[in-house]
């Protein structure tokens, strides 16, 4: 069976996220990131996955507390199966690469979910990899989504 995607809004902005359609669209990541998964990967051992989004402060604590790297971060996945995502870096980066930040946000929920599907970024390659598969997966997600 395939975990639930449960989102919640920590971030604290003015505007609230449009969580139903980052549900959708994380519903529709899982699916394909869970025919991807590798052997080390979790995600088809979890109930489910919760995915909230905060502010640079909050993630910049946690990213201290567990990884010892004071500044803030833009995703942070635990195997238990919570990701953290701020939407404070999810805009800065997006301006400097020209998207949207829903898009970035987009991204970052599909980067944590391959994480969780035992995906890593350490390395160069693993790193290239795993953002060819992110972008993939986030354009057929988008395509799905445009259609219904």
């Amino acid at each position: 069976m395939q975990p639930k995607v449960l989102l919640s809004d920590q971030s604290e902005r003015e505007h609230p996220l449009d969580l139903a359609w980052l549900e959708q669209l994380g519903q529709s990541a899982l699916a394909r990131v869970v025919a991807v998964q590798r052997n080390r990967g979790v995600l088809r051992a979890l109930e489910e996955i919760e995915i909230t989004f905060v502010n640079d402060p909050t993630i910049a604590r946690v990213h201290d507390d567990f990884m010892s790297l004071p500044d803030p971060t833009d995703v942070i996945t635990f195997h238990h199966g919570e990701i953290l995502i701020s939407i404070d870096t999810a805009e800065r980066q997006a301006q400097e690469y020209g998207r949207s930040w829903q898009h970035e946000v987009a991204l970052y929920m599909v980067h944590g979910l391959l994480h969780l599907a035992g995906y890593l970024d350490k390395s160069p390659e693993d790193f290239e990899c795993m953002a060819a598969m992110q972008e993939r997966i986030l354009a057929d997600c988008l395509v799905f989504l445009n259609d219904d």
